[in-house]
């Protein structure tokens, strides 16, 4: 007998139904609490496929690097580098991408995937400018998922066990009630998570 995945309805018998919250935390634009959330992130990691096959890319600076431009538009400067530009050449070829905001001492981290084009205005040039210079481009891409993801890798990882969590960054319940108007109690909802996640890690 193969031990082996092939088809989705294995995969849904192996891992069960979908949560209620998993579900209703997508949306196909940016809400204002995720427009919060990614404004206070400092880093992002980039995803691309291309010809040459996929690439994910790291990408950081002052919090709010990633501009959200509306709530179906991202702005990512393309700051010098190394001139690879492996994401760029593949979103040449295909433009759909995905990106992976962190935010240090939290341990949610929010996904956005998307369309991408690359844009050389001098206007958005100058609106992403760091330090006195212009990035070399932009990527615009336009928001087609976006859905914060649980804490249980962080807190597996360890990865911020000693860096404090910042102030004014929404909680999964703050984001969930925001998300649902009100059909999810975000105070009962964060209370609770801390012992769902301590006997759901492993």
């Amino acid at each position: 007998m193969s031990d082996t995945i092939t088809t989705l309805d294995q995969l849904q018998q192996l891992f069960g139904p979908v949560g209620e919250a998993s579900l209703r935390k997508e949306a196909n634009f940016i809400p204002a609490v995720y427009r919060r959330w990614i404004e206070a992130s400092p880093f992002a990691v980039l995803a691309t496929s291309g010809p040459g096959g996929l690439d994910a890319s790291p990408r950081g600076d002052p919090a709010g690097f990633v501009v959200v431009e509306s709530d179906k538009s991202l702005l990512l400067p393309e700051r010098r580098g190394n001139n690879r530009i492996d994401s760029l050449r593949n979103i040449l070829t295909d433009d759909r991408v995905g990106l992976l905001f962190f935010i240090p001492g939290v341990g949610e981290t929010l996904r956005v995937n998307g369309r991408a084009s690359i844009h050389t205005d001098i206007e958005l040039l100058d609106r992403l400018a760091e330090g006195g210079k212009r990035p070399q481009c932009v990527i615009r891409v336009a928001v087609e998922t976006a859905f914060f993801q649980c804490a249980r890798a962080m807190q597996r990882s360890g990865l911020w066990s000693d860096i404090s969590k910042p102030a004014g960054v929404p909680t999964p319940g703050e984001m969930l009630q925001a998300l649902t108007e009100g059909g999810i109690d975000g105070q009962q909802y964060d209370q609770a998570l801390p012992a769902r996640q301590s006997t759901s890690l492993y």
